[in-house]
């Protein structure tokens, strides 16, 4: 008779322990549950258990403490981490600790239960080793958020801890592709190097390669002395390369060598100089799109996508404006201005609005309103006035009251919209899923809004939208607007 494999689940809240010891049961396991890291111990100790689910925070110790124990005594034992603090230094902390996964509550049971058939399938790397802790306990960064979107990002980064990978970002300007990139540098094996960062935006096309390679006395008319570049500068650390879709063609080829034989020359040297740096690259252009018209090289391309990391923009993570405009409102406390709050009807607001300047025009207005606004509450009124004629409350509104050649303002966006869903799908290599993906970006926003406008009465909102109401409760489940269920 076969045995059934055992899942030990530690967490001192009995209503997950319930949950999750039925999940399991029906799906075919053995469960043994309890609140106390010490029992968890001794159960390991005894040899029991085929996973491990558990808790950070118990009541006598810390489950991230307890993975580097378990590693050395059972290393081939998989331990799933689950916390309520769904920040980037847990993420980094559990994989830094050996964990088999980590799992940011709220989570669908379907997920765990993925991730325990993974775990009791596959091998566990023996790499993931327990190594020296993160730079911080605080989270430093304003790299915020727990959208499913937001945590998979801290996974991937969680993960990278431990290479030198080549990694390319790709998202929009605002989005915050630094901040991911000074992360990778941060929690990474090269965190004790310099982070040096340079836009090739923002340089003249004849100076990139002075400022990338640097160049000798004499190499050109007014190199009056010898120039560092910034690969010399960042030997030991991490060169982020941001928009790396505005480089030249013949810096292109230079960086290429680097990529290929990991060594360069200055602008006007002899002497082969050894690279010594991490590169992560950043861009918000369609490089293939550039590949294809011949403005960027297709094997450069290939040498820095190595792990590619898609920074969604602010709009396709709504959830998190609420808890990036509080942690904005507390830096701004912090840097001297007066303590404010936002008031529900004009975080609402907040949400609804289409953020074009993603993460940083969100910071500017916060700050701007934290300055300027003499109470301490920020209002509905406050906000749109703010937001004026950008507000997505009134745009909108605007385009479906508009009459005569006005009708094609809404055609025009929903045509750019769609070049820009189409133009990803041809990135990703998706098929099948442009329609369902066009309906749902629209459709999620204008359910989202009309709640806003009803102030979440649902009744009020399923007859603004001619909708029957358990269509609408369908949808709103559909697309995570509402209370999903989930476990946490």
């Amino acid at each position: 008779m076969t045995t059934l494999p055992t899942i030990l689940v530690a967490d001192d809240d009995r209503s997950i322990r319930t949950v999750l010891t039925q999940a399991l049961g029906r799906a075919g396991y053995q469960v043994r549950a309890t609140s106390s890291a010490a029992t968890l111990w001794r159960w390991v100790e005894d040899g029991e258990g085929d996973v491990i689910i558990t808790d950070v925070i118990m009541p006598d110790e810390n489950g991230l403490d307890l993975i580097p124990r378990i590693r050395r005594i059972r290393p081939e034992l998989p331990v799933i981490v689950m916390s309520a603090q769904s920040t980037l230094t847990t993420a980094v902390q559990a994989t830094q600790r050996g964990a088999f996964e980590y799992l940011p509550k709220p989570f669908d049971l379907a997920d765990l239960l993925a991730v325990v058939d993974r775990a009791l399938k596959q091998p566990v790397s023996l790499s993931a080793q327990a190594k020296a802790a993160a730079p911080a306990e605080e989270e430093t960064l304003p790299l915020i958020g727990r959208s499913p979107a937001m945590q998979e990002i801290y996974r991937i980064i969680a993960r990278l801890t431990t290479t030198d990978l080549t990694v390319m970002i790709n998202g929009e300007s605002g989005a915050g592709k630094e901040l991911v990139a000074r992360a990778l540098h941060d929690y990474g094996r090269r965190r004790s190097g310099p982070f040096v960062a340079i836009n090739m935006a923002a340089i003249p096309r004849e100076l990139i390669e002075s400022e990338l390679f640097g160049h000798e006395r004499g190499a050109f008319t007014g190199a009056t002395n010898r120039h560092v570049g910034r690969f010399e500068q960042a030997s030991g650390g991490t060169l982020f390369l941001d928009e790396i879709g505005d480089m030249p063609p013949e810096a292109q080829t230079r960086l290429l060598r680097v990529l290929q034989e990991g060594e360069y020359t200055t602008v006007g040297g002899r002497q082969p100089i050894r690279a010594n740096a991490r590169i992560i690259a950043a861009t918000h252009r369609d490089l293939r799109a550039l590949i294809r018209s011949g403005q960027f090289r297709e094997d450069l391309f290939y040498r820095l996508n190595v792990v590619p990391i898609r920074l969604p923009p602010l709009r396709e993570r709504p959830d998190d404006i609420p808890v990036l405009a509080q942690h904005f409102l507390n830096k701004a406390q912090a840097e001297g201005l007066p303590a404010k709050s936002i008031d529900p009807a004009a975080m609402a607001m907040l949400s609804a609005y289409r953020w074009p300047g993603n993460v940083r025009e969100l910071e500017n207005l916060i700050r701007r309103l934290a300055a300027l606004v003499p109470q301490p509450v920020i209002t509905e009124e406050i906000v749109a006035q703010e937001l004026a004629d950008y507000s997505v409350a009134e745009e909108p509104a605007a385009i479906a009251t508009a009459s005569g050649d006005d009708t094609d303002n809404m055609t025009t966006v929903v045509e750019r919209h769609i070049a820009r869903l189409l133009a990803s799908i041809r990135e990703s290599g998706e098929e099948g899923v442009l329609y369902e993906r066009a309906l749902a970006e629209l459709e999620r926003p204008l359910i989202r809004m009309t709640l806003a406008e009803t102030r979440g009465n649902q009744i009020r909102a399923a007859a603004l939208l001619g909708l029957n109401r358990n269509t609408l409760r369908k949808k709103i489940r559909e697309h995570g607007i509402g209370v999903q269920r989930r476990v946490g």
